[in-house]
């Protein structure tokens, strides 16, 4: 039966390669014994990760056309970047909070093995162009934010799946045009297939949410809005997929809200 110190094995693994391979072996093994395990999993600032990328501000990113490969390419990599922060994020989730159902650990777990395929095809895409993953500086947002929300689940489940991850929803769609119209189509299907694959991921921060606020008197449509003032300036501009956000689980007063504060920000 898997235990904490297996998941914190994988999250501290460096090689992306190894950290891929592990972390699809945890999903496959039994995660039932984990919803018993006492104790709060120890604090785990900053996860394995190799040494390259070198990570910027955002600001400083290069940005790239895709009419190059080497644009391409850089998309590519920005993406794998999320993904191989996804991966730590989805293992950091069953690692830390502990005296969740097994139903919990399940979720997570699965949901860092689809991250790892996810990296493994565009690190793949990437060697197409000639690169690996690390050519191009990145930045660390998404880790950022697992630390500013170690301290709560609920938080955790309320920002990171249902924003950042629902981000790609939002402009994953974009980008795909954009490939179509400079006739990507090997990247094409590799991006619609992690957009199909991510609805997934944020439906189970959606759930997990909801079933943490709820024994806390907390209204979950509130308290997401409330988070997103408290910790992110109101959440980031729209567009949003909308579709995609219901099939995710979003209920139509979140749907409302985001709609009505993306035209008020519209009307400023």
């Amino acid at each position: 039966m898997m235990q904490p110190d297996d998941i914190h094995a994988a999250l501290m693994t460096c090689d992306p390669a190894e950290k891929c391979r592990v972390t699809r072996e945890l999903h496959a093994a039994d995660s039932s014994g984990m919803a018993a395990s006492s104790g709060e999993g120890v604090a785990v600032p900053v996860p394995g990760r190799p040494k390259r990328p070198a990570l910027v501000h955002p600001s400083k990113v290069a940005r790239r056309g895709l009419g190059s490969e080497t644009g391409r390419a850089a998309l590519i990599h920005a993406i794998a970047h999320i993904e191989f922060n996804a991966i730590n994020l989805g293992l950091d989730a069953a690692y830390r909070y502990r005296g969740m159902p097994a139903a919990y650990y399940a979720d997570w777990l699965s949901m860092a093995a689809d991250e790892s395929r996810h990296f493994d095809m565009l690190n793949t895409r990437l060697a197409d162009f000639g690169f690996t993953y690390g050519d191009f500086d990145a930045h660390d947002g998404l880790w950022e934010m697992a630390v500013k929300t170690a301290h709560d689940p609920m938080v955790r489940m309320a920002l990171v799946p249902r924003v950042l991850e629902a981000r790609g929803l939002d402009v994953t769609p974009g980008m795909i045009q954009k490939l179509k119209q400079v006739g990507d189509h090997e990247s094409v299907a590799i991006f619609e297939q992690i957009l199909e694959e991510e609805v997934p991921h944020v439906e189970i921060g959606t759930r997990w949410f909801r079933y943490l606020a709820e024994p806390r008197g907390l209204d979950p449509d509130t308290t997401f809005f409330a988070l997103l003032d408290e910790y992110m300036n109101g959440g980031p501009p729209g567009p949003y997929n909308l579709e995609a956000r219901r099939e995710a689980k979003f209920s139509e007063p979140e749907i409302d809200e985001l709609t009505e504060r993306d035209a008020g920000r519209s009307r400023r």
